[in-house]
């Protein structure tokens, strides 16, 4: 079967009207918890509220704004290194082991630059990363996004080049159910990338919605996950029609098919 696996909820730190049994963490955005564009007077009133939440903050995501980019002629590996410090360096404050690295605006290619360059640009920073959160005991974790989300690092197995190039414990995969139902990116992605994983997201792919909103049968890429020897973490990242009516049927319907997979 597996171990039980920890189940998140990505939303904000007053996004959760109540704990719901079963989860354990909730996952908000770097720019709303960790504050890495505001002083510290700012990043204090934020923890403050994440402290008051019903389930404490775990892991953060939308690791960079689309103004400041990884990728492409107006890369600035100072100011990226610089967020990167005040981020990881505020998460070990606010009890964050995990910072998800999507950031479709700032790693999107931009038309006419050479994407071998962006490759190395995107290797290059993830080098530099590394080491920055390994300092603060976080763990930076690169996401496949679909391709009408970003047009770059859009598969399973692109990710994981990636991670192997950065060659950084600190460094590591983030699988995302949606994101693979979008593309048509297949679950023996996750079995060739076995070892590299560290959090997963999951949706249905059909219009984003919580597991059990129409029934989509996940457990494909959960039983890849296993297969893989994953059992970390799990957030639902989802569309929600009415979080507070959902959510606890959302965690229900994932344990369930986590662990029939």
């Amino acid at each position: 079967m597996g171990r039980i696996v920890r189940i998140g909820l990505c939303t904000s730190t007053d996004g959760l009207p109540a704990p719901v049994e079963g989860l354990a963490f909730i996952e908000p955005t770097v720019a709303s918890l960790l504050c890495p564009g505001k002083d510290e007077a700012a990043f204090e009133a934020a923890l403050a509220g994440a402290r008051a939440a019903p389930v404490p903050p775990a892991a953060v995501n939308c690791f960079f704004p689309g103004t400041l980019k990884n990728v492409g002629p107006d890369v600035d590996a100072a100011a990226l290194d610089a967020w990167v410090e005040t981020t990881c360096r505020r998460a070990r404050a606010a009890g964050v082991k995990t910072v998800v690295f999507g950031s479709g605006g700032s790693r999107s290619v931009p038309d006419g630059f050479d994407r071998d360059r962006a490759a190395e640009q995107l290797t290059e920073n993830l080098r530099r990363y590394g080491p920055i959160a390994a300092e603060h005991g976080v763990t930076i974790v690169l996401e496949p996004l679909n391709s009408h989300d970003c047009n770059f690092v859009n598969s399973v197995d692109a990710a994981a080049e990636f991670v192997r190039a950065a060659g950084h414990p600190n460094i590591r995969l983030l699988v995302d159910t949606y994101h693979m139902a979008t593309d048509g990116d297949p679950p023996d992605a996750i079995r060739r990338a076995a070892g590299l994983m560290a959090h997963a997201h999951c949706a249905e792919g059909d219009g984003r919605g919580p597991l059990g909103a129409v029934g989509e049968d996940q457990r494909p890429y959960f039983r890849a996950m296993k297969d893989a020897g994953y059992d970390g973490p799990v957030s639902l990242e989802c569309t929600w029609r009415d979080v507070a009516s959902q959510i606890a049927p959302a965690v229900t319907e994932l344990r369930r098919q986590w662990e029939a997979a």
